[in-house]
């Protein structure tokens, strides 16, 4: 099977925020869409390695933002690129950072809000959010698939919603392949299918991640120079 027919599939980027006792978290999704109309039922991946899907199995509530084509690439990053499990992503002197990266002279407050339910949804490169209880889930093995009841939904602008495709191609940083001239002929290069990245040498390490998209060792392909 050709494993690149997947990323033929279209996506969604979010943001899902959770609370539990007073710790916040928040990381990148690319899966959350509309089950049942009838009643209203939205479903959510979140992969079982990061801190929020923990979080949202023990509290059974979340809040989902839909990042649109205004988010920038460190809003990506610093809710995608870390874990929450060492790094507090709501720390105040971090949402400053964030703040003044995106835009000069903002803080803290032009990032994210509290929602009724109590957990922080985000402002910053965002069109909506929904504040979702959880009805069920499904184990998918590396995902949890919550099925959940929107208690609140919120339009936060007009701006289009941001796609999987839209963020590798505008928003994300390009990286720079390796020179040839600087790899001897002969020489092993690993290219990330994902976002180009370069790898050079023989053999990749099996916990090798991306420094750029944060995809692992499965998702580069071997050239040889």
């Amino acid at each position: 099977m050709d494993t690149k027919t997947m990323y033929k599939l279209s996506y969604g980027l979010f943001v899902c925020t959770a609370v539990s006792g007073d710790k916040k978290n928040g990381c990148i999704i690319n899966t959350a869409i509309q089950v049942a109309s009838d009643p209203n039922r939205i479903s959510i991946a979140v992969n079982k390695a990061n801190l929020t899907h923990d979080m949202v199995k023990e509290t059974r509530k979340c809040n989902v933002s839909v990042l649109s084509t205004e988010a920038k690439f460190q809003l990506f990053k610093h809710f995608g690129f870390q874990t929450g499990k060492t790094v507090d992503k709501f720390a105040p002197d971090a949402l400053d950072a964030l703040a003044k990266e995106i835009s000069a002279g903002a803080s803290a407050s032009n990032i994210y809000e509290t929602a009724d339910n109590g957990i922080p949804y985000i402002t910053a490169g965002t069109n909506a959010y929904f504040s979702l209880k959880v009805e069920q889930e499904v184990d998918l093995g590396s995902h949890t698939l919550f099925i959940c009841e929107p208690t609140e939904m919120v339009v936060l602008s007009d701006s289009p919603s941001c796609t999987y495709a839209y963020y590798q191609d505008e928003i994300k940083p390009k990286p720079q392949p390796v020179d040839p001239s600087a790899v001897p002929k002969g020489e092993t290069v690993w290219k990330c299918r994902i976002c180009g990245y370069e790898y050079v040498g023989e053999e990749m390490p099996d916990d090798f991640i991306c420094p750029i998209c944060k995809h692992g060792k499965e998702d580069f392909e071997k050239i040889v120079r």
